[in-house]
């Protein structure tokens, strides 16, 4: 086992293991990942937001690395100390990257289905200027249909190739790609055909940004609204196993579950994605349970109050038989 010390913090891993996911094992100081996916061979060094500064190379060589590296293509060395949201120089170049990927990014917030659970909106909290320097167009592209399933917003990609490496990985013939080079690369399809594969719909998960959206799902409701229920079903195709969006008694939309990184735990076909949306065609195992600092987690917790209610309030803020209640 390799000893690497991450902003102060110690952890354990595995040779092979690289600096991201020693920092996702330590469980805090964890880089900012944009196109790194655990499931998906290939991923990860094209974002650049994950950028960390190597201390200390090893035991043997103490020597720091010259550059900043990108902590999802790195292996760790025995020995190694890393600088993440400790080192000034790691921060501002975040900021940097940050202000690059929303060079072009459209102010599409307010109706993006992404909204809310957006990685980039994240990042440009945390890393984002108040305003861009960029007094230039902003690059856009002709929308075009790729399929029933899946909406493309070419002008909110970040190119971080998931949905290139998904359909390459687990469908049996990949019909999009990334076409042209430089400022003119889009995400399209090849001769304008249809995405129609059964397990296109996992390229919506695995996307950080709103380019690629559920058209069932769209324009329907903001995603703190809704409330997510674990649920399964028996299907041939899959493993059945999926998060039911729920607003009262509509099933809105369905995904597959996500882990802590926001990643799925396992890929989900278009029956169950698009087709399965009624409560009698699940069983359903219980509430999802929400990271308290998500905006999804809006008016699904209740606080325990500080001081003395009046007992026939108490009710109101205890909640007891609601959602909330089985939130908290």
């Amino acid at each position: 086992m390799f000893k690497v010390t991450i902003d102060g913090a110690e952890v354990e891993v595995a040779p092979g293991t690289t600096i991201l996911q020693a920092a996702r094992q330590l469980g805090k100081h964890v880089p900012p990942a944009m196109c790194y996916y655990t499931k998906l061979k290939g991923s990860g060094g094209k974002c650049r937001t994950c950028i960390v500064k190597v201390t200390a190379g090893s035991t043997k060589d103490p020597r720091p690395m010259p550059k900043l590296v990108a902590s999802c293509r790195t292996p760790v060395m025995d020995g190694m100390i890393v600088a993440n949201e400790t080192s000034p120089e790691v921060i501002e170049a975040r900021k940097g990257v940050t202000e690059f990927l929303l060079i072009n990014h459209p102010l599409d917030c307010p109706i993006c289905d992404q909204a809310g659970e957006c990685h980039l909106q994240d990042l440009g909290y945390e890393h984002g200027a108040q305003k861009t320097r960029y007094d230039f167009e902003r690059r856009t592209f002709d929308r075009i249909d790729i399929g029933p399933y899946v909406q493309l917003h070419m002008n909110r990609c970040i190119l971080c190739y998931r949905c290139v490496y998904t359909a390459d990985q687990i469908t049996d013939k990949r019909v999009h790609g990334v076409l042209d080079r430089g400022d003119h690369s889009e995400i399209s399809t090849y001769i304008e055909k249809a995405i129609t594969n059964d397990f296109s719909g996992n390229v919506i998960d695995v996307c950080p940004v709103g380019a690629l959206t559920d058209k069932t799902f769209r324009f329907k409701s903001r995603v703190w609204f809704t409330k997510p229920v674990s649920a399964h079903r028996n299907c041939p195709k899959c493993t059945g196993k999926v998060t039911l969006w729920y607003k009262g008694e509509e099933v809105l939309r369905v995904t597959g579950r996500k882990d802590k990184w926001g990643e799925l735990d396992d890929f989900i076909c278009n029956t169950c994605r698009f087709e399965t949306k009624n409560t009698s065609d699940w069983v359903i195992e219980g509430v999802v349970n929400i990271d308290r600092h998500s905006v999804i987690s809006q008016n699904k917790y209740t606080l325990k109050p500080e001081k003395a209610v009046v007992p026939e309030l108490a009710s109101k803020h205890t909640g007891e038989g609601t959602w909330d209640h089985q939130l908290k």
